[in-house]
């Protein structure tokens, strides 16, 4: 608003500015009238000028009416007021100044802080000029990779859309719709994205850059919008449109399967679950993506968001994924539209999905990928229908930059197959290929019988290894190929032997990160020679290997002294340069192959250690007391023969320690009064040393047993105020008062885990309604006297549940209340509901449908009729069924094997095999199933019945015939363990 009043200088105009509505009595904070000229604009303060009620400011008439539509309307004409020397501009004084200094030629400062001020006065003052810059900048921002989002903040983004469109800046909403496309994962993260309008929000899900890095990302962000807007509507009484109408833009086909089975109980995104479901099950079958591409030829429902702005890709948890949903995404829209460009497709991509009986056809392949330089990571893992082969192609040619690929749990890709990977995507430099871990520990087998379905491919013969040198030849297969390689993860691979750790030895030179946990196949010998050869490593994971003796000396020593001998330094050196001098993650669990003296040495060496695990060795006091790190956020000494007193000395030497895991060990609860360097007293009592504990540590995540009481959790409370996990295991003994006190210790608790203690219906009802935050839940064998009640308490963010012999009162409709209370559990085990009958089957099944881990063991008759209604938890990974009654059918493991694409380990019992046995797939058939477990009893006389003179048998556990199968073959082995 402007008003104006007569001047003698015609060049000269007054422009008189205030604040509308501001309080026109002068107060402490403002000041009174300020008199400025355009001359001096660049030496203005704008902070400064707001202080002030009124600001008069001397401009150059002529240039206001050249720059600005407004003045040249109200200065230019032939009215009387174009005369007048004085005008008053009511309008905001940020806004105005910031208009007016463009005018006069001032640098413009635009950021996301000052944009909406200047569109604000260059649309109300008419000057176009300063509109056209401010849409420049933003088209440059929005189309930045390196800023975007990142630079202009979404709560800024949204008020400025909604200028724009209140304003009919259309330009510029669209912009700043790309602008959100681009970034949504940014955007999704942020605590304004419900506060996104919903025009905009369609407008960024139709825009043809919407940039995710899954399609369970967009599902999860627009859940949430949705759930905060309907309270909303439902608040102001009606809304102007159906929010739940944004959940068609989501592709059902390309979730992942465990988060579609878990959202089936939602109410409006059921029906969109189910549909994915029954999707993922058609998509198993090539053909069929093949003939609905040919039938509708839009195949945007099946194409990943691919854009120019893509970094990761993540299809992780989709079985459904092949290689022709794969390529599709990598080709032209073209491609799905023409006709003739379809047929062509076609053909293209049946010879695709034949590329495991030629595997050059691949590469023959000249369709017109496009190419996508920004990703550099890419998660497949569990992707089990990918042809793997054929994948690596297509990230060759369409991911340049690749860095990270992580293809965890995939049955179907061998360890061969790296020496392919590292040709096709050179700069690589992170491979994780992590894979079940074999259920026989080497530490922990007593006996077995191996026998083969097949002719299993044997152990390489290691005749050419001797200790420091390996035979070259065996590597006149392959080329040697220098790889950018850095971390390495090659957990439970049993097919990794000792060739390929040879070839990761020769090629992978800046190998920092080497994670072999579970490689059952390698030998000491092999491990030693790549610890020889591996400079750079710095972090080592060797935990239930065969890791041994031999490799010791090489890490100690770096193989200057002959295997067999102690691995002491040379005296009056350093050897500053020693592999286990510079290691800072050392996982060594369950090598019981180290002597002691070896163990002594390394634990010595391994001085700048910050994660070190020595659980179920040989460990004693003796080797830990040469510790000498001072580093550790990680120590994990479970199940080995270590006092509280050696214990304590390399606590107070770590103050920064964050996780500590002693469960186990049964000496703790003894000082030791042998401890050879005299660090701790051997009159430490048990509470001191936890006293000590808790005055020097910050803990995250605890696991203690033996000595673990009542007085060590109160003096431990300075220390875990901001604990996330604890276990209290064997021989720990904490108490009513204690479990009462732990919700006020330990609020931030995430998982609790407690074995053997004893519990009542008050002490978990502290635990349920004060810990809000947990997640995981176990009891184990625990004692007291628990009901229902104990679980009569909602808790949404629980999803791991294990009740083992803690609920024999179990019923059908304690379980339904239980559902009511933890309905979104992933993980749920059972074991000793003696009450249960085959409806739990129908409850567990539709009140939880997106397990992934289900474990049922002596729970009445649950599998006394078979077991079908299981089959809806269609996402189960783990499925554990034993003694729950005797009538599994005997094709259960093939029909298992036919409705959960996504199982990996089975564990069963003949007592429930209706006909006494189960029938096995054939190694040849394509499934994702990597173990299977099938224990077997013997009945034993348990007592006398006098009536009938007639004794009472029961089953006890005989032995476990395992099956395993890699990408190799699949072998049988019959164990005394119960696995």
């Amino acid at each position: 608003m402007a008003s104006t009043s007569s001047s003698d200088d015609g060049h000269f105009v007054i422009l008189v500015c205030s604040n509308p509505g501001e309080d026109q009595l002068e107060t402490e904070s403002s000041h009174g009238e300020l008199l400025l000229s355009t001359d001096d604009l660049r030496s203005w303060e704008p902070s400064a000028l707001l202080h002030h009620r009124t600001v008069r400011i001397k401009a150059d008439r002529r240039r206001l009416i050249e720059e600005s539509s407004y003045f040249d309307g109200l200065l230019g004409g032939s009215f009387s007021e174009s005369r007048q020397g004085h005008i008053s501009i009511e309008w905001s004084l940020e806004s105005f100044i910031g208009a007016l200094k463009y005018v006069f030629g001032c640098p413009l400062d635009i950021s996301a802080k000052t944009l909406l001020p200047l569109l604000e006065g260059s649309l109300y003052f008419g000057i176009w000029a300063l509109l056209a810059k401010c849409e420049n900048w933003c088209s440059e921002v929005a189309s930045s990779k390196e800023t975007g989002l990142h630079q202009m903040q979404l709560d800024d983004l949204i008020r400025i859309w909604k200028f724009c469109s209140q304003h009919a800046l259309h330009f510029l909403g669209e912009i700043f719709s790309s602008c959100l496309a681009r970034n949504f994962m940014y955007a999704a993260s942020s605590q304004y994205f419900v506060d996104i309008p919903y025009t905009m929000l369609v407008s960024c899900l139709e825009h043809p850059q919407l940039t995710l890095d899954s399609e369970m990302h967009l599902a999860e962000a627009l859940l949430v919008w949705i759930d905060y807007n309907l309270r909303q509507v439902e608040h102001a009484g009606g809304y102007e449109y159906e929010v739940t109408d944004v959940l068609k833009h989501i592709r059902v086909s390309l979730l992942p399967l465990s988060f579609a089975a878990g959202k089936r109980r939602s109410g409006y995104f059921s029906d969109l679950a189910d549909k994915c479901i029954q999707s993922i099950r058609s998509l198993k079958n090539p053909s069929v993506v093949l003939k609905d591409l040919l039938r509708n030829g839009d195949s945007s429902h099946l194409r990943l968001r691919l854009t120019e702005y893509t970094e990761m890709v993540d299809l992780s948890g989709c079985p459904q994924m092949t290689s022709t949903i794969l390529l599709l995404s990598m080709l032209p829209y073209s491609y799905s539209m023409d006709p003739l460009l379809r047929n062509s497709l076609r053909e293209s991509l049946l010879k695709l999905e034949g590329v495991d009986k030629d595997r050059s056809l691949v590469s023959q392949q000249v369709l017109p990928v496009l190419c996508f330089e920004a990703v550099q990571k890419v998660d497949i893992s569990k992707c089990l229908g990918l042809n793997i082969i054929a994948a690596m192609e297509c990230f060759s040619k369409s991911f340049p930059s690749l860095r990270v690929l992580k293809a965890a749990y995939l049955s179907n890709l061998k360890a061969s197959d790296l020496l392919q990977l590292l040709k096709k995507c050179p700069l690589l430099s992170e491979v994780d290929l992590t894979h079940d871990i074999n259920p026989i520990p080497l530490a922990q087998v007593s006996d077995t019988c191996p026998s083969s379905a097949i002719n299993p491919t044997p152990l390489n013969n290691i005749s050419n290894f001797r200790y420091g040198y390996l035979d070259m030849t065996s590597l006149n297969h392959s080329r040697f190929l220098a790889s950018t390689i850095a971390r390495l993860t090659l957990e439970g691979r049993s097919d990794v032997c000792d060739s390929d750790l040879l070839y990761i030895a020769t090629n992978c030179v800046s190998l920092c990160y080497l994670n072999l946990k579970g490689c059952t196949s390698v030998t000491d010998t092999a491990i030693s020679d790549l610890l020889l050869r591996s400079l750079n490593l710095h972090s080592l994971i060797v935990s239930d290997t065969s890791f041994g003796n031999k490799s010791v000396v090489t890490l100690c020593s770096g193989g200057r002294e002959m295997a067999g001998t102690l691995p002491y330094p040379p005296s009056g050196k350093e050897n500053s340069d020693l592999l286990a001098h510079q290691l800072q993650i050392f996982h060594m669990g369950g090598c019981k192959g180290v002597d002691p003296t070896f163990l002594l040495q390394l634990v010595s060496c391994i001085k700048s250690v910050k994660s070190l695990c020595l659980r179920d060795t040989q460990l004693d006091d003796h080797a830990l007391s040469g510790f000498p790190g001072s580093s550790l956020d990680l120590l994990d000494v479970s199940n080995t023969m270590i006092s509280q007193s050696h214990l304590v000395c390399v606590i107070r030497k770590n103050p920064g320690l964050k996780i500590l895991k002693a469960r186990g060990c049964k000496n703790i609860v003894q000082a030791d009064g042998n401890c050879e360097r005299k660090l701790v007293p051997p009159s430490l009592h048990c509470g001191e040393m936890y006293f000590g504990l808790g005055n020097s540590c910050k803990l995250k995540e605890l696991s203690l047993g033996w000595g673990f009481s009542s007085s060590a959790l109160v003096a431990l409370k300075p220390a875990i105020t901001a604990l996330s996990s604890l276990t209290v295991g064997l021989g720990g003994s904490l108490g009513e008062d204690a479990l009462r006190l732990l919700p006020t210790i330990c609020p931030m608790l995430e998982s609790l885990t407690l074995y053997f203690q004893v519990l009542s219906d008050g002490i978990m009802s502290d635990i349920r309604t004060s810990l809000r935050h947990l997640k995981v839940l176990e009891l184990c064998y625990c004692l007291g006297d628990i009901s229902i009640l104990s679980f009569k308490f909602l808790m949404p963010q629980l999803r791991k549940l294990r009740l083992q012999r803690v609920a024999a009162w179990m019923t059908h409709d304690d379980l339904l209340v239980l559902a009511q209370n933890c309905p979104n559990l992933t993980e749920l085990c059972l074991v000793g509901c003696k009450r249960l009958s085959s409806d739990a089957q129908k409850i567990i099944s539709h009140e939880w449908p997106g397990l992934i881990y289900l474990h049922l063991e002596d729970c009445g008759e649950v599998t006394g009729h078979g077991v079908s209604s299981l089959f809806d938890c269609v996402a189960l990974e783990v499925f554990f069924l034993r003694h729950n009654g005797p009538g599994i059918q005997k094709s259960f493991i093939l029909d298992a094997v036919s409705e959960l694409p996504m199982l990996r380990q089975l564990s069963l019992d003949t007592c429930d095999a209706r006909e006494g046995s189960f029938d096995i797939p054939k190694c040849e058939e394509r499934h994702s199933i990597s173990a299977i477990k099938i224990s077997r009893c013997k009945l034993q006389i348990r007592s006398l019945d006098i009536q009938f003179v007639k004794p009472r048998r029961r089953p006890v556990h005989w032995d476990t015939l395992l099956l395993l199968r890699n990408c190799r073959d699949l072998t049988r082995t019959v164990v005394k363990e119960r696995l």
